[in-house]
């Protein structure tokens, strides 16, 4: 019997006529504001970003809509749709702009169920013993450095990003577009309050280290333990002082002066390449 699939495209028809849902960050209801769809879904857009996710978590897919030159390129995804009846939609590029709000969505976005936060103790238990990093972001909010950090940390294998108690911190479809696959790779971890994370990190053998713009140690010639956290300070205000004494050390990463500081996400790409080479 002949495969259908190898005689057309996907349909353009929806399998059932729907209208075009509200735009990036205009979703009906409160905790719109990391993605526009509500507390519980994502609005991805970007060919990487919408693969990635539909790679780890296919379960995960809502709703697809995509420009008619990329029904090559996501031939699996549509296929997927069709046998477990996710809808999709082939429209215009100005469509696209709206429903991304942007028009950087490279002719594809998709509403996804958002992957839940771990819980610190639940996260220690699937790390595992030996060599391993994770970040813990103190007041980093911009959505494109919270991209830039999680694509560096895939990249380097980071094994999650920390957000402390409190933080609003969540991935929007800005972040997950810059992360370019990276938000699907790197867990978030939501922490309890500062002193009980830090014993429970401490207590599975992890040491804390603050980043500091100025003050700390040379991270280039300090000695960090193979079991490590960087807690990386706000984009503008640096670490919490306070945070950063109660860390194990302090590091730096020295520079010619010519400008004063790098700014969190390029500081944190420094930071992973150097506890990698050293674990290379």
């Amino acid at each position: 019997m002949n495969n259908p699939w190898n005689n057309r495209r996907p349909s353009a028809r929806p399998p059932r006529a729907t209208p075009l849902p509200r735009p990036e960050g205009q979703g009906s209801g409160g905790g719109a504001g990391a993605g526009g769809r509500g507390n519980d879904e994502l609005r991805l857009y970007g060919l990487n970003a919408v693969l990635a996710a539909f790679e780890a978590r296919p379960q995960a897919l809502r709703k697809l809509y995509l420009l008619e030159a990329r029904i090559p390129r996501l031939q699996p995804l549509l296929k997927w749709c069709v046998a477990n009846r996710v809808g999709y939609r082939v429209v215009e590029d100005g469509d696209l702009n709206k429903l991304a709000g942007t028009t950087h969505h490279e002719g594809v976005v998709a509403d996804v169920l958002r992957a839940p936060a771990l819980e610190l103790a639940q996260w220690l238990q699937q790390v595992g013993d030996g060599p391993a990093l994770a970040l813990w972001l103190d007041g980093v909010g911009n959505p494109h450095n919270l991209g830039a950090i999680l694509r560096s940390a895939a990249h380097f294998g980071v094994k999650a990003l920390l957000l402390p108690a409190g933080s609003t911190l969540a991935l929007s479809g800005a972040a997950a577009r810059v992360a370019e696959g990276g938000a699907e790779a790197v867990p978030l971890v939501q922490l309890p309050d500062d002193a009980q994370a830090m014993a429970q990190l401490r207590a599975a053998g992890f040491g804390l280290a603050a980043t500091l713009v100025d003050g700390g140690e040379d991270v280039f010639h300090a000695s960090l333990p193979s079991r490590l956290v960087y807690v990386m300070g706000a984009e503008g205000e640096g670490m919490d002082r306070e945070l950063a004494g109660l860390c194990d050390q302090q590091v730096s990463i020295p520079g010619s002066g010519a400008v004063e500081s790098l700014n969190v996400a390029s500081a944190t790409a420094v930071l992973l390449a150097q506890w990698a080479s050293r674990r290379g």
